[in-house]
């Protein structure tokens, strides 16, 4: 009788959920290691000579372009639309072309490819797609389809990705479901938690972004507040509405143009990326980790003009078709945003701007508002300044829909959903 109650539905679905959350827990720090090891390369060989991303970059986006192309058509990108996606294909054939594991395998291969080339990407993003096709593949080894599991793939891999299971959990709610259902948050929750303990065992407890001292400090604060907010919401919005035309570029016959051309279109923005690079001294390069985190202990300063080459760098990556992240990218862009207007706000610490300027770009390209507060509150440990980062939010979210009035992954999740509909799948 126990046997049998040991072996029920019941804990076999359990069973999956936790084995699930274990696997993206190593899987996502061994993507970490990765990754970094990937920039220690590259910073190599720009140590031998900067020039060398002339002919690297963009030799490395027309590789990985055609790479993409032929052998992992669905890997492009960030992968959250992908997961969002995959939660509403109905057919297991759909599901399969967004969740495969071989495409999986694929996307941590080429992101990290990227990150070699020179490209501004991260691997949050990606580790969000790899998780919910572990799921994904988890669920059909066992014969059955789970409710939830794509949403817990998702949810564990934010948690294992970036150290912050709260930050998972929201973005499971606010992101990839929103008809999140009371029943699966057991589930969710728990490959989460399995997950956390997996990168923790791994790792260690580690804040990403180090411990922040930024306080709100009077009326400054909240003028810096209102003006992060506005601008950073406008230019996250203006970023997502470029990548979604870009996106959807054959819906216009003179984008249609330049993107049937897909290899020499990624070799020309990668050309670009490289003279970027070559502007400022490399720091545009790779994630944007070490310069956000620099910017908010106020160990380092990339330049003045690092927010906006950043996000070019960062803009310029995205619509040439390769696979990788916007998540650590637009939090870099965001402090160096934040730093540019601290200047306007001498009487405020430049950590607090950073971490104001960083909320607010970063809700402005995601329109998750909820998820940034949550994400940059853990990532930095920066309780104090709960209350001004929320409002930072609100009035991000606000000023990006002006501009973007669709959330970027979700108008980028019909792309992959049109596709199913045009094979019937």
């Amino acid at each position: 009788m126990r046997r049998q109650l040991f072996l029920g539905p019941r804990w076999r679905q359990q069973a999956v959920f936790w084995g699930g959350g274990a696997l993206i827990g190593v899987v996502a720090v061994a993507f970490a290691k990765l990754a970094d090891s990937a920039y220690q390369l590259l910073q190599v060989m720009t140590g031998w000579s900067p020039w060398v991303m002339l002919a690297v970059t963009p030799l490395g986006f027309a590789l990985l372009a055609l790479l993409t192309e032929r052998y992992f058509q669905g890997s492009q990108g960030s992968g959250i639309p992908q997961a969002i996606a995959a939660r509403q294909v109905a057919s297991p054939a759909g599901r399969q072309r967004l969740l495969a594991l071989r495409l999986a395998l694929g996307k941590i291969g080429l992101t990290l490819l990227g990150i070699v080339c020179g490209a501004s990407i991260g691997r949050e993003g990606p580790t969000v797609q790899v998780g919910a096709s572990i799921m994904h593949v988890l669920g059909r080894t066992g014969g059955r389809r789970y409710e939830g599991l794509l949403l817990a793939g998702g949810a564990a891999a934010i948690a294992a990705a970036f150290n912050t299971p709260i930050a998972g959990v929201v973005f499971a709610i606010e992101e990839l479901g929103r008809s999140f259902q009371q029943r699966n948050s057991w589930l969710v929750f728990s490959s989460v938690i399995v997950a956390g303990l997996v990168s923790l065992a791994l790792v260690g407890n580690y804040t990403y972004f180090g411990q922040s001292d930024a306080l709100p400090t009077g009326a400054g604060t909240w003028l810096a507040v209102v003006v992060c907010g506005v601008i950073g919401g406008l230019l996250g919005g203006g970023f997502s509405r470029l990548v979604i035309l870009f996106a959807f570029g054959e819906r216009r016959a003179w984008l249609a143009g330049i993107l049937r051309h897909k290899v020499a279109f990624a070799a020309g923005c990668g050309l670009l990326i490289a003279v970027l690079g070559l502007l400022t001294g490399g720091a545009t390069y790779g994630t944007g980790y070490d310069q956000a985190r620099g910017l908010l202990e106020g160990t380092a300063d990339p330049g003045f003009w690092y927010g906006p080459a950043k996000l070019a760098a960062t803009l310029l990556s995205t619509i040439s078709g390769l696979p990788g992240g916007i998540f650590s990218p637009s939090l870099s862009v965001g402090a160096g945003i934040g730093q540019q207007l601290s200047v306007l706000f001498p009487s405020v610490p430049p950590a607090t701007i950073v971490l104001i300027g960083m909320t607010g770009y970063f809700t402005g390209v995601v329109q998750a508002p909820l998820t940034t507060v949550v994400i940059v509150l853990e990532m930095t440990a920066g309780t104090a300044m709960t209350v001004p980062l929320m409002a930072t939010a609100i009035l991000a979210l606000g000023a990006s829909r002006l501009v973007c009035p669709q959330p970027i992954y979700h108008a980028l999740s019909h792309r992959y959903l049109s596709s199913a509909a045009e094979r019937n799948i």
